[in-house]
């Protein structure tokens, strides 16, 4: 059928669906957001995300509110596609989906992903005068749409700017503003660059390049002062460390014949290296519900506390009073130097995952999810959440803050369980699920940027990499392959003190949102006043 044979509604979409294809500006937009994976682990070309959003911000200066949001949202699903593409390794493999849904329902997510990079777009281009974008609008709008992608449906707030950050001079800034200040910075850089290349197309006078000029400038120069101040200090004591990476194939973890030689497994790992003060175990390292395997845990609390040692491994419990299960980390052995019990059933020393994963960890409406396919229904996808604020683990003496894989890419709940009395921040994780995929690398990122902004050490135990330990500075002190059985041992300095971030990590990111309104509002004040004088 040819278009002039089309009913009228179906010829202009068709009409539309061609030109978009053949709009080049369309297709600068998808490959800006496609490379933009490159700023992030593991490539880690942290440079890129100071360039390549400036391309599409050139493009939407001075335009509608919907040329705005079409040229983002284009460009903010090529970044989602390229840099979230590992979630169709888990979905292929373990969903029992054919390839086509599976791509399919990555698409989607993605699409909804660039929803809210497009609505900040449009946002700021119709609040801007004779809606026409005001690029120096955008940085409150991308961070107020940012927030919400992190909170709307329990929140994915992966892939933020700031993450790609965390080895650039930026990362300098990040115990005083966070990881969503360094996205206000990268914004800010990009709309300069943007204003700097139209005052030279433009030819317009020397004064026009002041204002961004001067930003950049006052951001690097401020960027390279922090590098010399250090927001907490070492106390001088040590915390001797084990992690043990078990290195089990996803496909076997949860097989009931697998059960006694992975709990096997882990122990004789564990046995030679009782030195440590602290030994880490995975998430969900035991494949079994706590009160299933009360005989083994006993046996390996006994040996904590003869060895004069502390195990911290993730199990999961069921309440049999509520019927619930909780994805828990469990404390072994010493809690302090004196004691002498250790682990008992149900005892407090333990944490339960509050942020749990859609569809990994809980299926909303499973009444009607579960049944379409095995996606929805795989291993310990039922958990109940564990309260937003629970107490720091406690292991030989030393005060651990926990957070459950996906956990750490949450700030706020991180801050509400800071105390004074931290030790050190601990993630601990199953990546299994995504393969030889950039996810895991994002994830290590995501947790180094954690380390930077509330200047603590982390530890990071997970089943089949990427195990590593983190300095308060967000630098690795060790890490151990990917797709490797091995334990890695270290010895971490403690530090005491807090960062400014650490405080008013909520506060901050108000500013962060307000701060660049208020300055155009001004801006647009005394412009319209000088218009009248």
């Amino acid at each position: 059928m040819t278009k002039s044979h089309l009913p009228p509604l179906a010829s202009r979409l068709f009409t539309r669906l061609k030109n978009n294809i053949a709009n080049r500006n369309n297709w600068l937009c998808l490959c800006a957001g496609l490379s933009l994976v490159l700023a992030y682990a593991p490539f880690s070309y942290w440079y890129l995300a100071l360039i390549v959003p400036s391309v599409v911000f050139y493009l939407i200066n001075k335009s509608s509110p919907k040329q705005a949001a079409k040229y983002v949202g284009i460009f903010a699903f090529g970044w989602f596609a390229s840099g979230i593409s590992w979630v169709h390794v888990s979905i292929d493999e373990f969903g029992g989906l054919p390839i086509f849904v599976s791509i399919g329902l990555m698409l989607l997510l993605c699409i909804y992903l660039a929803i809210f990079p497009a609505f900040s777009a449009y946002l700021a281009a119709y609040f801007s005068k004779n809606k026409k974008l005001n690029l120096w609008l955008l940085t409150s709008f991308w961070l107020v749409t940012e927030y919400l992608r992190a909170v709307v449906l329990t929140g994915f707030p992966w892939l933020s700017l700031g993450y790609s950050q965390v080895d650039s001079p930026l990362a300098n800034y990040a115990p005083i503003i966070g990881e969503v200040g360094i996205t206000a910075l990268i914004l800010l850089i990009n709309i300069c660059l943007v204003k700097i290349i139209t005052a030279i197309k433009q030819y317009k006078s020397p004064i026009f390049f002041v204002t961004p000029a001067a930003i950049l400038i006052v951001i690097a120069s401020i960027a390279l002062l922090l590098a010399q101040k250090n927001w907490v200090s070492t106390t001088g004591k040590i915390a001797k460390v084990a992690l043990v990476q078990g290195n089990i194939e996803q496909a076997i973890k949860w097989a009931p014949e697998q059960e006694w030689p992975t709990l096997l497994k882990y122990l004789d790992l564990t046995r030679v290296n009782y030195e440590a003060d602290i030994i880490i175990w995975p998430e969900s390292a035991i494949p079994a519900v706590e009160p299933s395997v009360q005989d083994y845990l006993t046996t390996v609390n006994r040996s904590a506390l003869l060895n004069n040692s502390a195990i911290i491994t993730g199990i999961i419990n069921y309440n049999f009073e509520t019927k619930q299960y909780f994805n828990s980390l469990i404390v072994l052995g010493k809690k302090n130097l004196d004691d002498e019990q250790g682990y008992f059933y149900n005892h407090s020393n333990r944490y339960s995952k509050h942020h749990l994963l859609p569809i990994g960890e809980f299926v909303p409406f499973q009444e009607w999810l579960r049944p379409i396919a095995p996606f929805f229904n795989l291993p310990m996808s039922s958990f109940s959440r564990g309260d937003y604020q629970q107490n720091n683990l406690t292991a030989k003496g030393v005060n651990l803050l926990p957070l459950l894989c996906f956990e750490i890419a949450f700030p706020h709940q991180l801050a509400a369980n800071l105390t004074n009395n931290t030790d050190l921040l601990l993630t601990v994780s199953n990546d299994a699920w995504f393969g030889a995929s950039h996810g895991p690398h994002q994830h290590m990122e995501i947790a180094r940027m954690r380390a930077l902004e509330f200047g603590r050490p982390l530890l990071r135990s997970t089943n089949n990499g990427i195990t590593a330990v983190v300095d308060h500075h967000g630098k690795f002190i060790k890490r151990i392959p990917q797709f490797e059985e091995a334990v890695l041992t270290t010895k971490v300095p403690l530090v005491e003190g807090n960062t400014p971030y650490s405080q008013w990590p909520r506060l901050i990111l108000v500013m962060m949102m307000i701060i660049p309104l208020l300055l155009v509002t001004l801006q647009q004040i005394l412009s319209n006043k000088d218009e009248r004088e």
